[in-house]
């Protein structure tokens, strides 16, 4: 049987937003990388990318907390939104570090939210609370995301 995406006003709009942040990440890490090392702005430019990556990793730890509250009486859900609240923690415990320990933190953040996206596939967390594409594009979005925290980093002597 095939199995055919509807592609349904929520999708729509998760992935425009998503493509969005994308977008402006993206630009910004790299315009944050082709910064001399040796140059203050640099500093300035990876605190900001540091922030704005703790606002996302809080946005998609969040998310999980919306959907344990459409699915409150399903069994597991407190673990779901005791994790999201970890990220939150570690959001924050980034904002308060220097900035290149800030993005390494970040970087991890984004890499251990995408196996918890992926763990609510074979059920090893509450399965189903949220839609296929959306377990999977967010797991996607994490990995992109993190691998751009790291990527100044990756540009230093």
């Amino acid at each position: 049987m095939n199995a055919v995406l509807a592609v349904t006003e929520g999708l729509r709009t998760i992935a425009v937003a998503a493509a969005a942040l994308a977008a402006g990440f993206t630009w910004y890490a790299f315009k944050t990388a082709s910064i001399p090392t040796s140059s203050p702005e640099r500093l300035v430019g990876e605190l900001r990318l540091g922030q704005f990556a703790a606002l996302l990793l809080t946005l998609s730890g969040g998310a999980y907390i919306g959907l344990a509250a459409v699915h409150e009486s399903r069994l597991g859900i407190g673990l779901d939104v005791a994790l999201a609240t970890g990220f939150f923690v570690v959001a924050a415990v980034a904002m308060l570090r220097d900035p290149r320990q800030a993005l390494t933190i970040l970087s991890l953040g984004f890499a251990a939210h995408a196996v918890l996206d992926v763990a609510h596939r074979p059920g090893l967390l509450p399965e189903g609370i949220a839609p296929t594409w959306y377990s999977i594009g967010c797991a996607v979005f994490d990995v992109y995301i993190g691998a751009l925290c790291y990527f100044p980093l990756l540009r230093r002597p």
